[in-house]
């Protein structure tokens, strides 16, 4: 057998024990991750003076890149939530689009939630909304919560500032802009697909039992919430930036002050510092919060992403590890040959680590490090790739997802009628969003 047959086996065996101390020993994610990457480095030789540095680098790499903007990202949705901003963008725009559009409305909200918070507080703040929404309407509410969520899951998988799609961005060194122009593209037809037309293939759908977890959601007065223009510029106000930046920078020397300028305000960073310095002025001091209210704000929403930090950070160890043993240019390398497009490739290799990991964006992360390579040996573009990763990260799970519990527990269905609905709508948007990523590499190279 040779060594580079051997070193692949490594991998799916370190995969295979990440899953069984998650799953069969429930090991908290961020030592289970610890532990596969360290069984991974040791099977595959790596100096044993080189296994902390590379520990160290991974955990770092990813704290460096994404710590800023999962802490920013939490602050906004909190502010969002706690100002009445989501209940304005979801009252708005259902009013103006009417029941008979009620569903595209829908995906719009889910949208726009994902992208600008993190999935559980996106599903959070979104369920007992559109609960509120089935209820006035008398529509059964399954109904309405497959459009939410089909739109949620895929924003926050594939456009920045969300922690996944920026670590894609980084590992494959692409164009933001063009991550969210091509990502638009992408995503319309995906949760048009899986929010919209899979409702006529799921048999008893009308029938779903609700449980008495989730309610629907209290209604602020129209006085005491932003006006609905604010509440939707703020969540979207840091790809408007990085679009701007981007577009402004193709015009510009690089060399010129304007560039320089335009490169620093269009950074990740510095985008969501803007957008959070406007949510606490428009959703908090001008809405009468004194300074320590508006500070107990992002204290709080600190503290909640605090876990989800970590564990993407420690995601960084399995990425780096197969980084610096080589395994990635192995992989790369075997597959290089075969008649199968690199795009497909990635997305399997993603889903076969999110199904196995139950972690969409260490799924992505760990993706990354394998399938960088491909960009630059096959000759393919970074875009499509972050897409096709970030769809092969948004995908049909199993019992032990978080993201499975969160809608099986918050609803009190079955677990077959959970398959039937979550897990048709990821299965669904993560296909249609492959296929849609296939059709732009025949013009996009």
């Amino acid at each position: 057998m040779s060594a580079d047959i051997i070193s692949l086996i490594y991998i799916f065996v370190g995969i295979g024990l990440l899953v069984y101390l998650i799953v069969g020993l429930k090991l908290h994610n961020i030592i289970a991750l610890l532990l596969a990457g360290l069984f991974i480095a040791f099977a595959e030789g790596m100096p044993i003076t080189k296994i902390v540095p590379t520990v160290e680098k991974g955990i770092g790499g990813v704290l460096s890149t994404l710590a800023l903007i999962v802490i920013f990202g939490a602050i906004v949705g909190q502010l969002m939530t706690e100002s009445g901003a989501s209940q304005q963008i979801a009252d708005t725009i259902v009013e103006k689009m009417g029941r008979k559009y009620l569903s595209v409305a829908l995906l719009i909200i889910g949208t726009i939630f994902g992208m600008s918070m993190f999935y559980e507080v996106a599903f959070l703040i979104a369920v007992p909304l559109v609960l509120s929404i089935a209820k006035e309407a008398k529509i059964p509410y399954m109904r309405l919560i497959i459009p939410t969520i089909a739109g949620a899951t895929m924003g926050h998988s594939i456009f920045p500032p969300q922690p996944g799609p920026m670590a894609l961005v980084t590992a494959f060194h692409a164009d933001i802009a063009q991550v969210y122009i091509f990502g638009l593209i992408v995503i319309i037809p995906s949760i048009v697909c899986s929010g919209i037309l899979i409702r006529r293939f799921i048999p008893g759908l009308d029938q779903m039992p609700l449980g008495n977890v989730m309610k629907p959601a209290p209604k602020k007065p129209v006085s005491e919430i932003p006006s609905f223009g604010i509440s939707l510029l703020v969540p979207l106000m840091p790809a408007i930036i990085m679009i701007i930046s981007s577009i402004t920078k193709s015009f510009t020397s690089r060399n010129s002050i304007t560039y320089k300028i335009m490169a620093f305000i269009g950074s990740a960073d510095i985008s969501m510092l803007i957008t959070v310095l406007v949510a606490m002025i428009v959703f908090g001091y001008a809405r009468g919060k004194s300074g320590k209210q508006v500070t107990d704000t992002l204290t709080k929403a600190i503290k909640g992403i605090s876990n989800v930090l970590l564990v993407i950070a420690a995601g960084g160890i399995m990425k780096e590890v197969i980084i610096d043993t080589g395994v990635g240019n192995i992989i790369v390398n075997m597959f290089d040959k075969l008649p199968v497009s690199p795009f497909i490739l990635a997305w399997l290799i993603t889903v076969l680590i999110r199904i196995l990991t139950g972690q969409g964006a260490v799924a992505a992360i760990t993706a990354a490090g394998i399938v960088a390579p491909m960009v630059t040996i096959m000759h393919v573009s970074p875009v499509l790739m972050v897409l096709a990763c970030a769809c092969g990260s948004n995908t049909m799970t199993l019992m032990y997802d978080g993201g499975f519990l969160l809608f099986q527990q918050s609803f009190g269905i079955s677990l077959k009628d959970t398959f039937k609905t979550w897990g048709a709508l990821e299965l669904v948007n993560s296909v249609v969003g492959l296929l849609i990523v296939l059709i732009l590499s025949i013009f996009i190279h």
